[in-house]
């Protein structure tokens, strides 16, 4: 008798478009893995990856838009600002406290924060002072031609911010609601690395065959349909995803919540960023507060021989260079702080205190000398700003963010693809299947719960969101099991009824 080979099953195809269903899916692996460790990690991540996707895809979507924005304010202010920014060189320049006395005059009962004096010659001297009635973070600066000290112009900055950057940045960071608002970008930042993770391990661990590489890094090309959006949520995923997650892990440095509890570890591990003392008497090696100075009145004390210039002319031989912040003693027991303010690389970030009645050098810190994790938390902060690398940095950022908008459009054109086309069906996709977590082992779930647990105290907006998911999950559950309680009974009556 001779033995036939069965024939193989036909493959399943889309019941609307035909097409046949993609043999290279997320769910793949879960199917066809039939035990050990690991088995059934790929199911739970699918419904972690599907509904974080829909749920905090909006969160992500207005962080992405609001940053491809923000990339852009530089050139943006360039042109909008030039007047106040920018000046003829010409002779002399006039002694800085005869730019204050002006810059003074333009903002009259003002109380003096900082003189920042620009690293070109065509740079306009800035001239900031805190002025009752200005939103909390806000102050006004005047713009002063350093060549004949006139007031150029007078704006409302946040930090070193101009109106157009501060105004794209609060929408980046808060969307214009103030400390309520700083949730959405929190809750973002705290899942992107999570779906990030999550998508890489399901697309790494999709059986590919034959050419391995080159189904993960290049997008499938073919008809349109889910498996080829499937292919370009993937590949283009995998290229991008070390900027993700770098977005992600800046972003929660300086989050409303994360930021606080990322602080305490980073200080706690002795990474925090050292700064220069203003205190005559007492040179502090990076512990005192620079804040001392920088946002106090600028009453000189009575014995005073060190005026901006000379302060200007100590930090220089200290090795101080680029665009220096002077801020003004506070009273006649605080010195002068002078920082550098080159925030490009190589980043310059050095600080000395000068003692304004002796010109003696009180206190330095060296950006050298930061810790490690000070260094990157620094670099980390002006590479999610733009400002590390200048206009490649800004590029970089605007195609990441350009990647992300992309990513959330071909999820959620996936989850369409999925909806049942039959008439009185539900309009969206049916989520991956339930009950994935019982399949993982105890000695696996365990720690998975450990850690998650650990995440969720200190990145509270993702641990609060988790919760909803599963409550969530909880609530559909029992609503198709009562939904089916119902309708099973009324359909075995109506058989009955038939026969």
């Amino acid at each position: 008798m001779t033995e036939t080979t069965p024939a193989a099953p036909p493959p399943l195809r889309h019941r609307r478009t035909g097409e046949a269903a993609p043999t290279e899916d997320f769910v793949t692996p879960t199917l066809r893995n039939g035990g050990g460790t690991w088995s059934g990690l790929p199911p739970l991540l699918l419904r972690l990856h599907f509904y974080a996707g829909v749920l905090i895809g909006p969160f992500l979507l207005v962080a992405a838009v609001t940053g491809l924005l923000y990339t852009a304010t530089p050139q943006i202010e360039s042109v909008v600002y030039d007047h106040e920014l920018r000046v003829t060189p010409r002779g002399e320049q006039k002694p800085l406290a005869s730019q204050v006395d002006a810059a003074r005059e333009a903002i009259p009962g003002g109380e003096l924060v900082s003189v920042t004096k620009g690293a070109g010659d065509d740079d306009t001297t800035r001239v900031t002072f805190d002025v009752k009635g200005l939103p909390e973070g806000y102050t006004q600066t005047a713009f002063v031609d350093p060549y004949d000290a006139q007031v150029q112009g007078t704006l409302r900055t946040f930090g070193e911010w101009l109106p157009v950057r501060s105004w794209f940045d609060s929408l980046h960071r808060t969307l214009h609601l103030g400390e309520f608002g700083r949730n959405y970008s929190e809750i973002a930042a705290s899942w992107l690395w999570v779906e990030v993770l999550g998508g890489l391990a399901l697309w790494l661990g999709a059986p590919r065959g034959r050419k391995r590489l080159r189904k993960w890094f290049v997008p499938r090309r073919g008809p349109k349909g889910r498996g080829r959006t499937l292919s370009w949520h993937g590949a283009v995923g995998l290229w991008v995803s070390a900027g993700f997650l770098a977005l992600s892990a800046t972003g929660l440095t300086w989050s409303a919540h994360a930021g606080v509890n990322i602080g305490k570890i980073q200080d706690s591990l002795g990474g925090a960023s050292p700064s220069v003392s203003s205190a005559l008497g007492r040179g502090a090696q990076g512990g005192g507060s620079a804040g001392a100075a920088s946002g106090q009145s600028s009453v000189a004390p009575s014995a005073a021989k060190v005026d901006l210039d000379e302060a200007v002319r100590i930090a220089g031989s200290q090795g101080l260079r680029g665009k220096l912040v002077i801020s003004p003693p506070a009273d006649d027991k605080s010195a002068y702080i002078v920082k550098e303010n080159t925030r490009h690389w190589p980043e310059e970030q050095d600080s000395v205190a000068i003692d304004p009645a002796t010109g003696e050098v009180t206190d330095t810190v060296v950006f050298d000398d930061f810790p490690v994790l000070a260094k990157l938390t620094r670099w980390g902060i002006d590479a999610h700003m733009g400002l590390l690398f200048g206009l490649a940095n800004q590029i970089v950022l605007a195609v990441i963010a350009l990647a992300l908008i992309g990513m959330l459009f071909w999820g959620y054109r996936m989850w369409w693809l999925r909806r049942p086309t039959r008439a009185g069906g539900t309009r969206l996709g049916r989520p991956p299947v339930r009950g994935a977590w019982r399949r993982v082992p105890g000695r696996v779930m365990a720690p998975l719960v450990v850690v998650t647990a650990v995440l969720a105290y200190y990145l509270p907006l993702f641990g609060l969101p988790l919760v909803c998911f599963l409550l969530a999950d909880l609530a559909l559950a029992h609503a198709r099991r009562h939904r089916r309680s119902h309708t099973e009974p009324q359909a075995k009556m109506s058989k009955e009824v038939a026969r």
